[in-house]
């Protein structure tokens, strides 16, 4: 489409998680268009918007060759690219609401575009969030626990358990969707008043080809450091040195400037 171009996600082929794997692969655009090689810096900037729109068939012929899309959708992406700074990410108000807490967000408001009779939210993309668990960032409430107890008081007496010296280890298999993570989220509800410390690991869909990736998550969250996808990297003439943050990491992993984290003598295991 001239010196853009069209992107669907949830076409051909739909996941439940594809306003997800848009939103990434935008950052990873601007990430990697300023990393290519040019007499001039190239700027790029992306719209994203989520909704209903009807493909047609092929038209057009060689490299200008393309689908027909007809619907609000791929008109509100336009508009949005078009008032999207340079190197930015703007999505509409739908996407927002199916990503959830995953991405920092910056509120630009409602705006009048053109073709909308109603003025449309925008948001620009940040970079990822320092939310470890998909599950918190996912949901805006805890949902009612029914139908658990027994599970529930199964966990609690591994817990008391524990509590006297008798080391337990619980596993919770099942499949997507039914409640596993609230299941744990139950328990933390109900030792929150009890002195503990509680480390989570999370696996990744889209770190599938990492498998130190949990681990490496758990130590950046703990160090209190952002994802390297958060945002582009400084030229090397101006990149930052890392410093030491706040006090109550530091008293659990000094963060050093050579970007290692070393547990001091006095160091536990990293909370959340």
């Amino acid at each position: 489409m001239g010196d853009g171009v069209l992107i669907y996600f949830g076409y051909p082929r739909a996941h439940e998680d594809d306003a997800e794997r848009a939103v990434r692969a935008g950052l990873a655009v601007v990430a990697a268009v300023g990393r290519l090689p040019a007499r001039e810096d190239l700027r790029v900037r992306l719209g994203i918007a989520t909704g209903l729109a009807v493909v047609g068939d092929l038209i057009g012929e060689g490299a200008a060759q393309e689908r027909g899309v007809v619907g609000e959708t791929p008109n509100l992406a336009a508009r949005l690219q078009a008032l999207a700074a340079p190197n930015a990410l703007v999505i509409a108000e739908a996407t927002r609401r199916q990503i959830g807490g995953l991405f920092d967000l910056e509120d630009l408001g409602s705006l009048q575009l053109a073709g909308f009779g109603e003025p449309q939210h925008a948001w620009r993309v940040l970079g990822e969030s320092d939310e470890v668990s998909r599950f918190e960032a996912l949901r805006s409430g805890t949902t009612p626990l029914v139908g658990r107890d027994e599970e529930v008081e199964l966990l609690t007496r591994r817990w008391q358990q524990a509590k006297t010296g008798e080391g337990r280890v619980v596993l919770i298999s099942g499949e997507p969707g039914i409640g596993k993570s609230r299941l744990t989220a139950a328990l933390s509800e109900r030792i929150e008043d009890e002195p503990h410390t509680r480390v989570r690991y999370f696996c990744s869909p889209h770190h599938q080809d990492s498998a130190l990736y949990p681990f490496i998550a758990q130590l950046r969250h703990a160090c209190g450091g952002r994802s390297a996808r958060a945002r582009p990297a400084a030229p090397a003439h101006r990149r930052p040195r890392h410093r030491g943050r706040a006090g109550h990491v530091r008293s659990q992993l000094p963060f050093r400037r050579r970007r290692q984290c070393r547990p001091s003598r006095r160091a536990r295991s990293p909370g959340q």
